[in-house]
């Protein structure tokens, strides 16, 4: 199986090296067979090649069995003219990776925000919304009209609200059956109304999943108030964006956040947080998120290629970071341990193979 780095900028070669550490040992335990390969994109490829995701880059990540995306720092590229591509917006564009899922849930040890327990998922629509570098099928989503005036526009189709429903029904029959469409329909009446047309569309189908939904500012007042409440929430791409931060921050940190953009036949694992440059270098970064992430990675494709090998993986690499994480003396900087990067992930390698090959 071909594996795909994608590192990045900032600290994303150095949490791409954790994630790799945790990926050999899984390799070993379950025989996967992993051959790896890494692709050149961020400021990087943008020095050699003159873009920040050159078209064989592009062409090496389409033929990857598995995709593993480091952090970028895109905002600080140049205009797109200049080869300033965001690599995550458009792998998620080209590759179809229409589903953005996000869990965030409480772990043993770690203090939420909130003091409340919780366990949830988010299902955020990646390939159109106010996102003005997917939303068109040429150009920019985002206009200036005058030196004064600035328009953005937001795209929302019915093909892309009835699939990313679907995938949160599904993955609802997973948990603990239960939806909740986030939406702003109150003042987006038509997009969103779209939206929450097809979200009711899906519902029906699925009588045995309950169903509510929210305005995206009462959402995010109830995932302070009572997080606990929710199971899966579908949502589009910026809502989805936020309140994923939101509650990842509220569970313990951002830092923990991991996150899957999914298609049909096709996944990337991808840290939730940004690429941090400040600390850069330093070796102190946690890699946990895109642990998490490669560990989601591997279960969704065990589950898509029927691999109960890459399935137990997947859930070993979970369960072994969540152990990790647990244990106060296993801990990163950022959680009050004393680990570093590399230290971290060693620590979840060594918790992988203390359990069970059948998770």
């Amino acid at each position: 199986m071909k594996v795909a780095f994608m590192p990045g900028d900032g600290i994303g070669p150095e949490i791409s090296a954790a994630a790799r550490l945790v990926l050999d040992a899984a390799d070993r335990l379950f025989g996967l067979g992993f051959s790896y390969s890494e692709i050149e994109i961020g400021f990087d490829a943008l020095k050699k090649y003159g873009s920040t995701l050159p078209e064989d880059s592009f062409a090496k990540a389409r033929d990857a069995d598995a995709l593993i995306l480091g952090p970028v720092s895109h905002l600080d590229y140049p205009p797109r003219d200049q080869g300033g591509l965001n690599p995550s917006g458009e792998l998620r564009k080209r590759l179809d990776l229409y589903a953005n899922i996000r869990p965030a849930a409480t772990r043993k040890g770690l203090t939420s925000a909130t003091g409340a327990e919780f366990d949830l998922v988010i299902y955020r629509e990646n390939t159109e919304g106010f996102y003005a570098d997917r939303c068109m099928h040429s150009g920019s989503g985002e206009v200036q009209v005058t030196a004064d005036v600035a328009i953005s526009m937001r795209r929302i189709t019915r093909h892309a609200s009835v699939r990313i429903a679907e995938a949160a029904f599904a993955g609802a029959m997973q948990r603990r059956r239960k939806v909740t469409a986030v939406h702003k329909q109150n003042v987006l009446k038509v997009t969103d109304g779209l939206f929450l047309s097809c979200c009711r569309e899906v519902a029906a189908r699925h009588p045995e999943v309950a169903y509510d939904e929210l305005l995206i500012d009462a959402a995010c007042a109830h995932f302070v108030r009572r997080p606990g409440s929710f199971d899966v929430v579908c949502t589009t791409n910026m809502f989805g964006d936020i309140l994923s931060d939101l509650a990842s921050e509220l569970s313990g940190s951002l830092g923990l956040a991991a996150s899957l953009n999914a298609g049909d036949g096709v996944a990337m694992a991808q840290a939730q947080h940004g690429s941090a440059p400040d600390i850069a270098g330093k070796g102190v970064a946690n890699p946990a998120s895109l642990i998490g992430s490669s560990g989601m990675l591997l279960e969704w494709l065990g589950a898509q290629r029927q691999r109960a090998d890459l399935a137990n993986a997947g859930r070993a690499v979970l369960n072994a970071l969540d152990s990790t994480v647990a244990n106060p003396s296993t801990r990163t900087r950022d959680l009050g341990g004393d680990l570093d990067t590399l230290g971290f992930a060693q620590a979840v390698a060594d918790g992988l193979r203390k359990l069970p090959r059948s998770v």
